[in-house]
C-alpha cells in the first residue's frame, strides 16, 4: 500500500513539474561526443480518444497588461433606437462582442461600454493578439443567420443570384440554433460541426431535410454563404453535423459564425491601435524581483523562529507555488497583474496556515504529549480555523468572479482574474497545508523548540 501510495506521489509531482517547465525552456550540453542542444516546449497533449482529438499546450497565457495586444473602440449607431432602450441594446452588444471574442480563442478579453458625449461606444482590449483583421470582422458583423434551399422552378431559378442556387428561405434562422461545436469524425478523425437546434428549429429543419434530400442546403449570414452541406438523410431530432474537407481552423470558423449571432445594434470601428505591455519590461522584471524578495524573506522568518518545522514549511510552501502555477496552466488562468495580486494574497494565506499549525502542535508537545500524537491533535485543532478563513475567502473569490453573471455583480473586467487566482490559490494552500505538510512531518519528524 505504501509503495502504491509513493508511486502516485512520485506520477503528481512529476506532472506538476512539467507543468511548471518555463517557456521555451533551452537545454545545451556539450561533453566530449556527448551533445545535447534542444529546446523543450512547455507540456503538451496531442492525442485521439475515443473519436475525439485533444490538442492542448499548457503555455502561460498573459493578459494585456502584461503582455500587450491590441485595443479597438467601436462605435454604436442607436439613432433608431428610442432612447429609454440605448442603454440595454449597448450592453447587449457588448455581451455579444465578448462571447464572440471568446469564441474567436482570445482569453479574458476586457470588453466595456464608454459614453462620450452623445455617443455610445465599446471599447475592446484582446490580449497578445497583433493581427486583428479577422476579429475585427467577426465582432462588426451585424448580419443574420439563415438557411436557405435550392431553387427549384424556373421564376426562382431566373431571380437566383450566379454565385449560388439557393434563393428559397426555409424559416429557420439563428434562433433555431441553440449551438454549434467542433466535432471529429469517429471514423477518419476529420473535423466537422455539429449543429444543436431548438424544439421549434428541430421540426423546422426535419422539414427542410425531407423536402432536400440529396439537394444543398445553404448557411447564409446576409448575402454571404457560410456552407452549403448536401442532405443525406432526414434529421428528425434536431441534431445535424456539417461534414466536409475541413481544417480545424475551418471547422471552428465556421462554428464561431453560426454562434455568434446578430449584434442588436450596428457598430462601425473607429479607432485601432496594436499597444506593448502597459507595464513595460523592465517594470515587468522589477515585479517579479519584488515577488522573488518578499518570498524569500518568508521562506527566511519561517525558517529562523521555526528551525526545522520551518524548512518543511518552506518545502510546503514552494510545492505550493508549483502546483498553483500547474493549474494555472492547467485550466488555463489568463494572468494580469490583478490576476498575480490574488496569487500573492493567496500565499500569504498558506503561510497563515501553516503557523496555526505549527503553534497548535507546540502547545501539544508542552503538554508532554509525544511526537505524532501531538502533529496529530494539533492538525485536528488547527483545521477548524483554517477551513473558516478559507471559506470565507473562497465566498469572497466567488463574488467577485461572479460564475452565474449576475447583473449587479461584476461581469467583465480584470477583478475576475483577481477572484480566480485567489480562489485557486486558496484551494491549493488547503491541499497543501493539511496534506502535504502533514506528511512531511510525519516522515521527517523534525525536533520542536518550545
Amino acid at each position: 500500500m505504501k509503495r502504491i501510495q509513493a508511486g502516485i506521489a512520485i506520477v503528481f509531482f512529476v506532472a506538476v513539474v512539467l507543468l511548471c517547465l518555463p517557456e521555451n525552456l533551452p537545454i545545451k550540453v556539450n561533453f566530449g561526443s556527448f551533445k545535447i542542444d534542444t529546446v523543450i516546449q512547455p507540456f503538451s497533449i496531442h492525442t485521439e480518444i475515443l473519436g475525439q482529438r485533444i490538442d492542448r499546450n499548457f503555455n502561460t497565457k498573459l493578459g494585456l497588461d502584461l503582455s500587450g495586444g491590441s485595443h479597438l473602440v467601436f462605435e454604436a449607431d442607436t439613432r433608431s433606437l428610442k432612447s429609454q432602450d440605448v442603454s440595454d441594446a449597448v450592453i447587449a452588444a457588448r455581451d455579444i462582442i465578448e462571447r464572440r471574442v471568446n469564441l474567436f480563442g482570445v482569453s479574458e478579453p476586457l470588453v466595456q461600454t464608454v459614453r462620450s458625449g452623445k455617443s455610445e461606444r465599446i471599447t475592446v482590449d484582446l490580449p497578445g493578439v497583433t493581427e486583428v483583421d479577422e476579429a475585427i470582422k467577426l465582432i462588426g458583423r451585424t448580419a443574420q443567420l439563415a438557411f436557405y434551399e435550392e431553387a427549384t422552378d424556373d421564376a426562382q431559378l431566373a431571380t437566383a443570384p450566379a454565385y449560388f442556387r439557393l434563393t428559397k428561405r426555409t424559416g429557420i434562422t439563428g434562433k433555431h440554433v441553440k449551438k454549434a461545436t467542433v466535432q471529429f469524425d469517429s471514423q477518419t478523425g476529420s473535423p466537422q460541426v455539429g449543429l444543436e437546434f431548438t424544439q421549434e428549429g428541430a421540426g423546422l429543419f426535419a422539414d427542410a431535410t425531407a423536402r432536400n434530400i440529396g439537394r444543398t442546403l445553404g448557411i447564409f449570414i446576409d448575402t454571404f454563404l457560410l456552407s452549403a452541406p448536401q442532405v443525406q438523410t432526414i434529421i428528425p431530432d434536431g441534431s445535424a453535423v456539417i461534414t466536409g474537407s475541413f481544417s480545424i481552423d475551418e471547422a471552428k470558423k465556421l462554428a464561431i459564425s453560426i454562434n455568434s449571432g446578430a449584434l442588436p445594434v450596428p457598430i462601425s470601428l473607429i479607432e485601432q491601435k496594436n499597444i506593448g505591455p502597459s507595464l513595460g519590461a523592465g517594470e515587468v522584471r522589477s515585479s517579479m524581483i519584488a515577488g522573488c524578495i518578499g518570498l524569500t524573506m518568508v521562506l527566511l522568518f519561517m525558517i529562523l523562529y521555526y528551525r526545522q518545522l520551518g524548512i518543511i514549511a518552506s518545502i510546503a510552501l514552494l510545492l505550493y507555488g508549483m502546483i498553483s502555477f500547474a493549474m494555472f496552466r492547467l485550466i488555463p488562468v489568463v494572468l494580469t497583474l490583478p490576476g498575480i495580486a490574488g496569487f500573492i494574497l493567496s500565499i500569504g494565506m498558506a503561510v497563515d496556515s501553516n503557523i496555526l499549525i505549527f503553534e497548535r502542535i507546540k502547545e501539544e508537545v508542552r503538554k508532554g504529549k509525544k511526537y505524532d500524537t501531538a502533529v496529530q491533535i494539533g492538525f485536528g485543532r488547527a483545521i477548524d480555523a483554517i477551513k473558516d478563513a478559507n471559506i470565507t475567502t473562497i465566498l469572497v473569490g466567488l463574488i467577485l468572479f461572479n460564475p452565474l453573471n449576475w447583473e449587479f455583480l461584476p461581469q467583465f473586467g480584470m477583478v475576475r482574474g483577481f477572484a480566480l487566482t485567489l480562489i485557486i490559490g486558496v484551494i491549493t494552500s488547503l491541499f497543501t497545508g493539511v496534506v502535504i505538510t502533514k506528511r512531511l512531518l510525519l516522515f521527517f519528524k523534525p525536533k520542536i523548540k518550545v
